[in-house]
């Protein structure tokens, strides 16, 4: 929903080479899925869709169910999803109300702000929708509202309904935007290493809930006040994985943005001095070689260290 449909393609269509049908789905491993996803972000999507694949194929004998009460109980199925999914599939009278169309009713309507709910949404949305083919409208003004009356520029000379809009009509387009409260991101300084032993370096692989669950990474995390970043390293190693590190040369930084904070990644290259491996605070750990990345699904950030620590190698 707030991934570009240009990035999203490839990905769709990967996708589908990949799990064809619902029961593909259900049957394959979390971390199959989760590689075939790798990179386009929220990953908990991911997650969801192959939970609600094994319900469907249990519960509903590996058809979509066609009720809105039914759909709205599975895992990662809201509102708008399942509305999208009840008028574009099922043909029937369902407004499917996301951020685009919200812009778009907002300004053919001229909706005031405090009347702006979904079921004022809806409401109009259903004086809209033709009875043959609802799910044709629905699309149709998420195109609209995704190519044309754009949040700060539409192209209002290019809006096929711009006739019958009441912002356009009245000059009021700024006046009838939805606004959202921008909020600074927190950020965050992270220190992390490839730590090597006998050619081999260590990855760790995330707990099942939270942000990122169930991917690898590397070994480290967040800097604390007054901390260097070697002796954060330290630390989160010690803390994380039960090992004592040496050697420690630092590669270089990235920064990446999540949806909600931004991180400043310091990478750094190590060696195992001693201790056993212990993963106290992920599933599990593992030694793999370098040529064995591709196994493992990585966040993007990871992916960015690996491309880092590949152009430092490079140099020598």
């Amino acid at each position: 929903q707030q991934t570009q449909v240009n990035t999203a393609i490839p990905y769709f269509n990967k996708w589908f080479i990949r799990f064809p049908d619902i029961s593909t789905l259900a049957n394959s491993h979390l971390d199959d899925v989760l590689k075939i996803w790798e990179g386009l972000g929220y990953y908990s999507r991911a997650k969801h869709i192959h939970e609600t694949s094994k319900i469907i194929q249990t519960k509903y004998n590996g058809e979509i169910p066609s009720e809105y009460n039914k759909l709205i109980e599975l895992k990662g199925i809201g509102d708008y999803t399942a509305s999208a999914i009840l008028s574009m599939q099922f043909k029937q009278m369902q407004p499917a109300v996301d951020g685009n169309i919200k812009r778009v009713l907002v300004r053919i309507f001229g909706i005031k702000q405090h009347k702006r709910t979904l079921k004022c949404y809806k409401t109009y949305l259903l004086e809209i929708l033709p009875k043959k083919n609802p799910g044709d409208m629905n699309q149709a003004l998420m195109d609209i509202g995704r190519t044309i009356c754009k949040p700060k520029t539409p192209i209002c000379i290019d809006c096929p309904i711009n006739k019958f809009c009441y912002a356009t009509l009245k000059n009021q387009i700024s006046k009838f935007s939805i606004r959202k409260d921008i909020k600074l991101k927190p950020k965050y300084n992270v220190s992390v290493g490839i730590i090597i032993k006998n050619n081999q370096f260590l990855i760790s692989k995330r707990l099942p809930k939270g942000l990122l669950a169930n991917l690898w990474e590397l070994p480290g995390g967040k800097i604390k006040n007054n901390e260097s970043d070697v002796n954060a390293l330290i630390r989160e190693v010690k803390e994380e994985v039960n090992i004592s590190i040496s050697n420690i040369k630092k590669i270089g930084n990235v920064k990446h943005e999540y949806s909600h904070f931004s991180v400043d990644i310091k990478l750094f290259y190590c060696e195992y001095l001693k201790g056993v491996i212990q993963p106290l605070a992920s599933q599990k750990l593992k030694w793999i070689n370098y040529s064995e990345i591709k196994k493992y699904s990585f966040p993007k950030a990871t992916h960015k260290l690996f491309k880092l620590y590949n152009e430092y190698n490079s140099k020598d």
